[in-house]
């Protein structure tokens, strides 16, 4: 080469900007390798859906007849202290786990959104009461309160919902940190992983000092974080007037992006943006706010559920789905918040179906979990007989002959139904009825455990038993066919037969079981 270019060398300058090149090149290379894993974690992670249902609200909202294919997927909120015993974990302090699965049926009714494809998860604390790490100050009655949740549910994610006074309080915030971690390393040895998510509050400036302050502490005991679901809603003060619902909430979206991807930053994790837009939920309160003036109406909807898919963020949700409708003209002040409507007109537009679209229901996972029970279910269900065990049913074994009034619970090839008004011999499962037409509401599987629930026997002489010539004042109670009812009225011939078939133009009232057993407790003391 020096032959043919004679006296041309390589100068220090060539020489720098030769290095500078390779390293922009080698440079370019790594960045887009890096960005191209970030892509690969973050796909390996649907983004999804899920609904939050306050579960002690009234009415209470039938969630395991989901309205739409998004609602299928449920967060059930939200478990708290027992108001008597701290450690005790309960449903907004008005059900212990035992009230609700009686009261409520909630096992059942989970079981049966999950007979469906459905997904449920469970939410600790929100905004009343006391969540568990607040009052319960032992650490091993923490972590079994907690634990207790998620075995009797069988849950595979739980959602921890921090705010107001709580989010103050970081002794609680440690507690609760370390037994869930502990939990998550418990079920992962189980083969059964727990997914958990932290919700907080934000502004539009993103998490508040305390919320970030929560997922340092929550990161630094070892908890595995499926993500930070902020709260868009509330704002207050700190949202600009001009500013609209969706312009707000997606600055506190970008922002919260931003301090998430720090705090893992922080505690030696970094990871990609695309990975970390996986670790953002978003949950709009939909329609009329706390504050009077933020309504998020259904364009807002259409806008964030946009900017979440483009964005890929990890879970969308809303509160609640129990306000997913528009409020009927009976309710006259649409400004205050019902827990029955959203207080929008919605016409026959679901803010569940706006928020959830192009998002999975529940988790790839789980999803997948749930199609191969079905499929063993069903493949069980056409090989062997289904048999009804009066021993391990809950409610008494439907009868052809037998005659049922409204909210009479039976069994029938076990699956539990409640009649929805007067019926005798309607099979609960006729396939070939409309459910307007059906006198019968499926509740839900016999679940494992089962049994029948208690019977009330009624004394000899604790009541009279009806004569068609007594003259009765309301309040007087008789015995009927083994059925105590109430007189509403004056009456005089008339036989509570009537009521026991179900007409509400009787003059009697039978008094369901939990009732006749207040009355026979209060006699006997």
């Amino acid at each position: 080469m020096s032959k043919r270019f004679p006296g041309r060398k390589l100068s220090f300058v060539r020489l720098t900007i030769m290095v500078v090149a390779i390293a922009v090149v080698a440079g370019a290379g790594l960045v887009g390798w890096n960005r191209f894993q970030d892509a690969q974690a973050a796909a390996a992670s649907p983004s999804i859906f899920a609904g939050y249902v306050d579960v002690t609200a009234t009415p209470t909202y039938a969630f395991e007849s989901p309205v739409s294919p998004q609602a299928k997927s449920v967060v059930l909120s939200f478990v708290v202290a027992d108001h008597s015993n701290p450690c005790e974990p309960s449903w907004g302090g008005a059900y212990g786990l035992d009230a609700a699965a009686q009261s409520l049926d909630l096992e059942r009714r989970a079981a049966r959104l999950v007979q469906q494809g459905g997904h449920v998860a469970v939410s600790f604390g929100g905004q009343a009461n006391d969540e568990l790490a607040t009052v319960c100050t032992d650490p091993g009655k923490l972590a079994t309160a907690y634990s207790d949740v998620v075995q009797r549910y069988d849950l595979d994610t739980i959602d921890l919902d921090i705010e107001g006074s709580a989010l103050e309080n970081v002794a609680s915030i440690q507690r609760r940190a370390v037994a869930i971690a502990a939990l998550q390393k418990e079920r992962l040895q189980q083969k059964k992983p727990l997914a958990v998510w932290l919700t907080l509050p934000v502004d539009p400036n993103g998490l508040t000092a305390a919320g970030r302050a929560a997922v340092d502490h929550t990161l630094a005991a070892g908890v595995e974080l499926a993500g930070v679901n902020i709260m868009t809603m509330d704002y207050g003060s700190s949202k600009n007037p001009t500013e609209t619902m969706l312009a707000a909430s997606i600055r506190a979206a970008e922002a919260a992006q931003v301090q998430v991807g720090q705090a893992y930053k922080d505690h030696g994790t970094p990871l990609g943006a695309e990975s970390v837009w996986r670790k953002i939920g978003l949950t709009p309160m939909i329609g009329q706010n706390d504050v009077k003036d933020e309504i998020f109406t259904l364009a807002d909807a259409a806008g964030l559920q946009r900017f979440a898919v483009e964005k890929g963020v990890g879970k969308m949700s809303m509160w609640s789905l129990n306000r997913d409708a528009t409020c009927s003209p009976n309710y006259p002040d649409v400004t205050r918040v019902s827990d029955g409507c959203s207080g929008v007109e919605q016409g026959s537009a679901l803010f569940s179906e706006v928020l959830g679209a192009g998002l999975l229901p529940g988790t790839a996972a789980s999803a997948q979990a749930t199609a191969g029970e079905n499929s063993t279910a069903k493949a069980q269900m056409t090989q062997t007989p289904v048999v009804d065990d009066p021993a391990t049913s809950p409610y008494v074994i439907w009868n052809e002959s037998s005659a049922y009034v409204g909210g009479d619970r039976v069994v029938w090839r076990r699956n539990v139904y409640e009649a929805k008004w007067w019926t005798r011999g309607d099979i609960p499962d006729n396939p070939v009825l409309a459910a307007g037409s059906t006198p019968w509401q499926l509740i839900g599987p016999v679940l494992p455990g089962d049994k029948p629930a208690p019977t009330v026997t009624v004394p000899d002489g604790a009541f009279p038993a009806w004569a068609e010539t007594t003259v009765y004042h309301q309040g007087d109670r008789v015995l009927f066919d083994g059925h105590v009812f109430e007189a509403k009225w004056w009456t005089r011939m008339d036989s509570p037969e009537a009521a026991l078939q179900g007409s509400s133009n009787s003059p009697w009232l039978q008094l369901k079981n939990d009732a006749v057993e207040k009355l026979l407790n209060a006699a006997s003391k």
